[in-house]
């Protein structure tokens, strides 16, 4: 018999909907049941595609016993982190405090007050490695709620009071200048991997934003050493096994330091941010394959995660059924020498196996191999890849896919429509400009509906019960600016508007200092506030950078003195974590270039335009139009007119202008950073 989550949207909470579990969905009835029966909340946190939430799932609560113990002495309750990152952060913050470390599943105990005790993440069926079972777990936890309940009441409050007197300290005053950008360039370099590219050991995830900063900070500058680190580690990406060599699209991050084995699962954000990074080297160094890695990535986007309302998913499953019909990891994606040989012929099987890297031993389990780029090869016959590339996918298409969560989620489809718009218009690609704007229309239509609130999530064009949080308004607008540079339609500059209007009013605190939910939000135990970038720009990073944009579009002093405002913690944290505030990097990038304002008084696409959008300052904004209404549209067009009836571009910054120009050369040059 299905349980309370069957009537729920988000995918995930759906998976458990016919567990015996008696879940509740977060809601303040379930702590009303706790209340009343004087037992304790296990609160589950997790997402759709996270592979050891499917191995907890199988392994306890899918168990009958387990089920029995769980619906007898707790109230469960089961929350999906994408549609509820607030509560997942507030918790997180709990664990991470406690434990040192955290991640997901995440496994918390609280109070009927819905204050934590106790934390975990995956607990085993079987005690091991030195952690105890689940089942231990939860006996131990009963234990203490019956007899030692005080102490229980007690570390509950302590882990409160801890977490309420966490106040944020974002940087006093002032906005990060030259220095704290050198401080911060200075300690990437130290941490940069130059045999491998990318920073850190292993795990090694996709450093999107630091490659974002360092593309600026090298078009500011000229900073050859910036960009050396951004090229080489997007090359070393594109021809790792953490890109689909196939499919095209990026996994989440690669186990290892070479970028060799990745976790398969693809979300809808990697990909947007890093279509978008790749975009942009390629307008920076005219690179083929970073050009070939941004449409491939934006071409699987449309092909894979879009869905049938034009929004798009959130993530591709890392685990698929393997040939005896389990369920493992990475099935879809992975190749055995034998198995390149039953699809491709006994010669393009070694040229294939010598080309992508697959060996006898295997570079993953069971002798099977990540396809890459292993170099070894010497010059190929790009025909014969090209062939050879085909019929592989041809022939995976045959294997069972893995699971997609199609929830539509704010805030990604928001990095997504930025990315598409801009691939689009940079490659000639118009549809995928229109996949963008379909995209935006499904955020104004069913996102924002009646209500004139952003809703965090939707799912076969139904909205969610929950509301957007910070970053879903920063990123959302962030995309609707791009899609107004890109087709000239002044309302994406409104609706930008009208979200960032919210995030003055509902999201700003004292001393331009962000928080993530609104103001008349559901209160926690916490009001969670988190400035760093981590898989994604920070909400507070994202608003930062979406309402500097606007204040150059419009000239609003009040939109540029809260994004000045909100950038006082990049020049906290940007000398000290760099690799954590990467997208705050860029923003202050685009702050210390103006940004330049660039208005194209001539056609939409026109050679002036599309010279506007290639050009390189960090963060410049482009409004294009022509005719009496195109000052309607954006205020950077009024009283601008052509000159001697041909298309003009103007450029500004700092309240000051450069002489017209009717040159797309000449506008190229004042635009190369």
């Amino acid at each position: 018999m299905a349980n309370r989550l069957a009537q729920t949207t988000s995918p995930y909470l759906l998976q458990h909907a016919d567990n015996p579990v008696d879940w509740w969905p977060w809601s303040p009835e379930a702590f009303e049941e706790a209340r009343k029966r004087d037992v304790p909340v296990l609160l589950s946190v997790g997402y759709a595609s996270c592979h050891w939430c499917h191995v907890m799932a199988h392994e306890s609560f899918e168990d009958e016993t387990v089920a029995a113990y769980l619906n007898a002495h707790f109230v469960p309750v089961k929350v999906d982190r994408e549609e509820r990152p607030d509560v997942d952060a507030v918790y997180m913050e709990a664990v991470q405090a406690a434990t040192g470390h955290g991640g997901w599943p995440m496994t918390v105990f609280l109070t009927a007050d819905a204050e934590p005790f106790y934390f975990g993440t995956y607990f085993p069926p079987e005690a091991r490695h030195g952690s105890p079972s689940f089942q231990q777990v939860l006996e131990g936890v009963v234990a203490a709620w019956t007899d030692r309940r005080d102490e229980v009441a007690e570390v509950a409050g302590r882990i409160v009071a801890d977490l309420a007197g966490r106040s944020l300290v974002h940087g006093g005053d002032g906005v990060p200048g030259e220095s704290e950008v050198a401080q911060a360039l200075l300690g990437l370099t130290r941490e940069y991997d130059e045999q491998r590219g990318g920073f850190g050991g292993a795990p090694k995830f996709p450093p999107s934003m630091a490659v974002e900063f360092l593309l600026r900070h090298h078009a500011r500058t000229g900073s050859e050493g910036a960009l050396q680190m951004a090229a080489d580690t997007c090359s070393a990406m594109a021809r790792g096994g953490i890109y689909d060599q196939l499919g095209g699209g990026f996994a989440r991050y690669s186990v290892d330091r070479e970028w060799v084995v990745p976790h398969f699962e693809k979300m809808l954000y990697d990909n947007a941010l890093l279509c978008r990074v790749y975009a942009h080297l390629w307008r920076a160094t005219g690179s083929d394959e970073a050009r070939r890695i941004a449409l491939e990535t934006a071409d699987f986007m449309v092909r894979e995660l879009r869905t049938a309302e034009g929004g798009f998913a959130s993530a591709l499953d890392a685990d698929s059924e393997d040939a005896d019909g389990k369920h493992v990891e990475g099935a879809y994606y992975v190749w055995t020498p034998a198995q390149l040989r039953e699809v491709l012929g006994e010669d393009d099987a070694a040229f294939a196996a010598a080309y992508f890297g697959v060996t006898e031993d295997g570079t993953f389990e069971e002798g099977a191999s990540v396809l890459r780029l292993s170099g070894d090869v010497g010059p190929v016959d790009a025909d014969r890849v090209a062939g050879v590339r085909a019929r592989l996918l041809a022939a995976r298409a045959e294997r069972p896919r893995p699971g997609r969560d199609d929830k539509v989620v704010a805030a990604w489809n928001g990095l997504a429509i930025a990315a598409l718009a801009e691939t689009g218009a940079y490659f000639d690609r118009p549809d995928l400009v229109e996949r963008a704007t379909e995209a935006a229309d499904l955020l104004v239509r069913v996102h924002l509906g009646e209500v004139a609130r952003l809703t965090r999530t939707s799912k076969d064009g139904r909205a969610g019960d929950n509301a957007g949080v910070l970053e879903d308004y920063g990123d959302v607008a962030e995309g609707f600016l791009a899609l107004a540079a890109v087709t000239g339609e002044g309302a994406w500059l409104e609706f930008a508007g009208f979200l960032l209007d919210i995030v003055l009013e509902q999201f700003t605190g004292e001393g331009g200092q962000l928080y993530d939910t609104a103001h008349d939000a559901e209160q926690l135990i916490r009001r969670p506030q988190d400035p760093t970038d981590s898989a994604t720009p920070s909400g507070w990073t994202a608003a930062a950078g979406a309402l500097l944009s606007y204040a150059a579009y419009t000239g609003s002093e009040a939109h540029r003195t809260a994004a000045e405002g909100a950038l006082g913690v990049v020049k906290a944290l940007g000398p000290r974590v760099p690799r954590f505030v990467g997208w705050g990097l860029a923003v202050a990038e685009a702050l210390l270039d103006g940004p330049r304002e660039v208005a194209v008084a001539g056609p939409v696409g026109g050679e002036l335009h599309r010279t506007a959008l290639l050009g390189r300052a960090p963060g410049a904004v482009v409004a294009a139009g022509e005719g009496p209404g195109a000052g309607a549209e954006f205020p950077l067009l009024v009283d601008r007119p052509q000159v001697g009836g041909e298309p003009t571009a103007y450029v500004c910054r700092h309240f000051v202008c450069d002489a017209p120009t009717t040159d797309a050369g000449e506008l190229a040059g004042k635009l190369g950073g």
